[in-house]
């Protein structure tokens, strides 16, 4: 069956075809319905069904006699360690926690949040909660104390499981002090905290609520697998608001099995025994969807990775970890690629390690620019394909479906819509414009199984935050256009468009055309002010290591490519060359902040920024051109 026969399928058929694809799952009570259209435009899926995630991601690969396949990977590079642990291993592991965390009363619907490094205790969390029905909020390891605090007080958990420590290249993240701080500072208080101990930092336990994670288990009984219902919140992952408190998206049991059971083989064409690997965190919806949970639901062996893309040791290390544990599908961000393309421009270390079993890269989380494909495509000579989701859809909106078929690749495109989302282009009033055209990009609904419901006790922020703006849609965000051909382009976050003298111009396709220079390895382009045009684009270039080259050079010969690409239209008369780029922990450019900065005005220290003294570099960057002058 072809892509577009496939498509079509779920179009003219929706009930059929998720009824279908939830034919691969376990349940406890099969579902007589997909979608539940009761409360509509709040949808919902498969809500008449019974069925538990943890027995569909580890019980039913034992009893299906694979035991003893590998079920997690573990690759540290930071403590020089490497574990395998069996599917058999691993139920054992996972029940008896969830034994242990049930004797201490937790159980169906209770919150419990896992604040953890890279770590398989980590995945082992979160399938205890999901074989009791409890509810997981996974918040990433070293989240500052005021951020974790407002967590606590939002899904108020009954627990919180946390690790001693997290270990980075150059020093170790005490994690204990972070979450004495944050219990400090909330107003609601666990009943207990779990503390996995790790040997690079004991952990002073408090008398009364805390208890070390080996000793909690000892001795207890092994925790079977609490049925839930169809819609029953497997997990909340807070997401960063525009203003105000972090955004706690719901994902739905039921839905999140089948959407992410069905992705594996269609979008990332691997199946049981085959080795899969997301360069991610679990506190990252990645982590979540592809680390832990879709790769055991469909009977693979997945890698947990302690280290970086550069630095442990070399910009080899991704290379050593395919090499090494013969992984077939790889997915990583494109920021994480700049990083390697920055230290090995060249390519030269791609060949250190053969990966003969490497069938495919995908890239994630931001816009994947064509220079950085290219390098990927030259030197990996395996299909690189860009896919484009959200935190608040937990899979793929758009993709090319490797396991139903590669289309054709076009640069700069995650492809074409998946099954089950309607992609539109919208003017600002709501009406679907032209081929090619700029425009926001929005999701008819409803959208498909296993995607946000609603946001954790606040469905009337969820409607005015996604729902409101376009009746009928699901609102994105993001900017884009749609080609002749149905393919998409991110171009740019909605407030990443900027206009310049009453043109609407993307920063994005700017910064396309910055990156293709020879010697940035990686740029950012924002509009800031301009008392005559409303606004001015500026950019942000990184140069690649070695390159010696006068920057004065550099920043004229970028302002002569936008105009020649773009045209005079984009305005494009200014350009700085800084050594990085503020990002946050999952490698999204913090473009937003700059611009405050950049305007001088209010701004607050983001709470993912993965370091905060990056700002003070922009800073001096933008006073060097006049702008944040404070």
């Amino acid at each position: 069956m072809t892509y577009a026969q496939l498509y079509g399928q779920r179009r003219d058929d929706p009930e059929g075809f998720w009824l279908a694809a939830a034919g691969a799952i376990d349940w406890v009570k099969q579902p007589g319905h997909a979608l539940n259209a009761s409360r509509a435009p709040l949808y919902e899926w498969f809500t008449d069904a019974e069925v538990n995630t943890c027995w569909n991601a580890v019980d039913r690969h034992v009893a299906a006699g694979r035991g003893d396949q590998p079920a997690i990977i573990h690759d540290s590079p930071v403590t020089g360690t490497k574990h395998v642990i069996t599917y058999a291993e691993l139920l054992d592991r996972v029940s008896r926690l969830a034994g242990a965390l049930k004797a201490k009363g937790i159980q169906k619907g209770d919150r419990v949040i896992i604040y953890m490094p890279m770590v398989p205790e980590a995945l082992e969390a979160m399938l205890a909660c999901a074989r009791l029905g409890a509810i997981h909020s996974v918040v990433f390891g070293g989240f500052a104390a005021a951020e974790l605090a407002v967590r606590i007080d939002d899904c108020t958990p009954k627990a919180i499981i946390a690790a001693s420590c997290g270990i980075e290249p150059s020093r170790v993240v005490h994690y204990k002090p972070l979450l004495d701080a944050a219990i400090d500072l909330a107003d609601h208080k666990p009943d207990f905290c779990v503390i996995f101990q790790r040997e690079q930092e004991v952990a002073k336990l408090t008398p009364g609520r805390d208890v070390a994670w080996h000793e909690f288990q000892y001795g207890v009984t092994p925790a079977d697998c609490t049925p839930v219902e169809g819609n029953h919140p497997a997990y909340i992952l807070y997401t960063s608001g525009t203003t105000g408190a972090p955004k706690g998206v719901v994902r739905p049991t039921a839905g999140h099995l089948v959407a992410l059971n069905w992705t594996m083989r269609a979008i990332y064409n691997v199946g049981a025994g085959d080795v899969f690997w997301a360069a991610s965190d679990v506190g990252w919806v990645v982590g979540h969807s592809y680390i832990c949970y879709a790769p055991l639901i469909a009977g693979c062996t997945t890698v947990v990775y302690e280290g970086k893309p550069v630095g442990t040791p070399d910009a080899a290390a991704f290379w050593r970890v395919i090499s090494e544990h013969n992984v077939r599908s790889f997915f990583t961000a494109p920021t994480a690629l700049r990083a390697i393309k920055r230290d090995d421009p060249e390519g030269k270390l791609v060949n250190r390690y053969p990966m003969p079993n490497l069938q495919a890269l995908f890239l994630a989380g931001e816009r994947a620019d064509p220079d950085t494909i290219h390098w990927a495509q030259q030197h990996l000579n395996i299909p690189v394909i860009d896919h484009w989701w959200q935190t608040e859809t937990g899979y793929a909106i758009a993709a090319n479906p490797l396991g139903i078929e590669q289309l054709p690749v076009k640069i700069g495109s995650p492809s074409v819509a998946m099954p089950g989302f309607d992609v539109q282009v919208l003017d600002e009033g709501g009406h679907p414009v032209s081929a090619g055209t700029l425009g926001a990009i929005a999701i008819k609904l409803p959208l498909p199984p296993g995607t946000l419901p609603t946001l954790w006790n606040a469905e009337d922020r969820f409607i005015k935050s996604y729902l409101s703006h376009f009746p009928g849609f699901y609102e994105t965000g993001d900017a884009g256009y749609i080609d002749a051909d149905g393919y998409l382009y991110i171009m740019a976050r909605t407030d990443d468009v900027i206009n310049v003298a009453g043109h609407r111009l993307s920063t994005g396709a700017m910064e396309e055309v910055l990156a293709a220079h020879r010697d940035v390895a990686e740029c950012a382009v924002i509009g800031v002010a301009d008392d005559l045009k409303g606004q001015s684009p500026l950019g942000f270039l990184c140069l690649n290591k070695g390159c010696l080259r006068d920057h004065a050079d550099v920043v004229k010969e970028c302002v002569t490519l936008v105009r020649e690409k773009i045209g005079p239209v984009a305005d494009f008369k200014r350009a700085v060359v800084v050594d990085r780029l503020p990002k946050t922990r999952s490698g999204k450019i913090l473009r937003g902040t700059m611009v405050k900065i950049a305007d001088n005005q209010p701004w607050k220290m983001p709470a993912t920024i993965d370091d905060p003294a990056i700002l003070d570099e922009i800073t001096v960057a933008l006073q060097s051109l006049g702008l944040a002058r404070g």
